[in-house]
């Protein structure tokens, strides 16, 4: 740093008035054939302008000595965040349902017994009297006992409600068909029936079957 830089500037202002008038003196005592004595003179009288020096610089402090060494400072602990309060929220607690009471048992009464089965009316029909009596020895054919032919004839009848034979046929035949003829003769004149009955009980014809047997008194 320039010692000129310490200088009040007011004295800076008169150095640069004098040092102006020393060089206007300088150059009229040239210009006028002034002696060297009269500019020493003149120099003389500049010096006595009091030109402040600037102080001398501020020594550093020395260095404090090694036994007062400072210890490092704290570590700076940053203080922990304020914890917000808790949000309050209107929370509506819920109640728990109770669980459902599960309904009774439904009762179911047992199915009603089946009704008794409706009484089968129905019957068959039956010969009036002895069937062994609707053809005897004494109905024989004379002309098969005169050549002793024998045998059964099987017969199958059908009657009406009122119990009369409409009809016979021979189911099975005894090998003589005066023989077969005879039988289905005397059943529709001797036979008669108890008409049957339907399952509502009204009567009602049937059929019937049985054999009739041929044979020589002996």
């Amino acid at each position: 740093m320039a010692y000129g830089d310490n200088v009040d500037p007011k004295n800076r202002v008169v150095a640069i008035v004098l040092v102006g008038l020393l060089t206007a003196v300088l150059g009229y005592g040239l210009v006028n054939g002034l002696n060297i004595s009269i500019v020493k003179k003149l120099a003389e009288k500049l010096d006595v302008v009091d030109i402040e020096e600037p102080p001398p610089p501020e020594e550093p402090p020395p260095p404090p000595p090694p036994d007062n060494v400072l210890p490092p400072p704290p570590p700076v602990v940053t203080p922990p965040s304020p914890i917000p309060p808790p949000v309050t929220t209107n929370t509506i607690q819920s109640v728990p349902t109770p669980p459902r009471t599960p309904p009774p048992p439904v009762y179911t009464p047992p199915a009603p017994p089946a009704p008794p089965p409706t009484p089968d009316l129905s019957a068959a029909g039956t010969p009036r009297g002895n069937p062994g009596r609707w053809a005897t020895n004494d109905d024989y054919p004379a002309r098969a006992m005169r050549e002793e032919r024998e045998g059964t004839t099987g017969f199958r009848v059908t009657y009406g409600v009122d119990g009369r034979i409409t009809s016979c046929d021979v189911t099975s035949s005894s090998g003589h068909a005066d023989l077969d003829a005879e039988t289905c003769k005397l059943i529709q004149r001797r036979g008669r029936f108890n008409p049957g009955k339907d399952r509502a009980g009204n009567p009602q014809g049937g059929s019937y079957s049985n054999r009739i047997r041929w044979q020589i008194p002996r």
